[in-house]
């Protein structure tokens, strides 16, 4: 019986950037994204997403390793952005 094993928290939080990095719009147009009444304003969560994983990336550049609780707080603040992203219409409901 192989036994999987997890990731390093390292490898963990590396692999949750480049996810939110494929899933979340950061190049959209900033015309796309202020058009009409917003609940949230889509421009300032996604800069401020972007700046979290950007903060992050160099942070595990300089070796720093995360703790369990910096990966849950990145993906909790990564699917809260989504969640408004898709109320506003920027991305499609699946």
């Amino acid at each position: 019986m192989s036994r999987r094993t997890r990731p390093d928290l390292s490898t963990a939080m590396q692999r949750l950037i480049r996810e939110v990095r494929t899933q979340v719009p950061f190049d959209m147009p900033e015309a796309s994204l202020c058009r009409g009444p917003c609940k949230g304003c889509s421009k300032k969560l996604l800069e401020f997403l972007d700046t979290e994983l950007e903060e992050w990336e160099g942070r595990l550049e300089e070796g720093e390793v995360p703790r369990f609780g910096d990966l849950t707080r990145l993906e909790r603040l990564a699917r809260k952005v989504v969640a408004a992203l898709r109320k506003n219409g920027l991305i499609a409901t699946v």
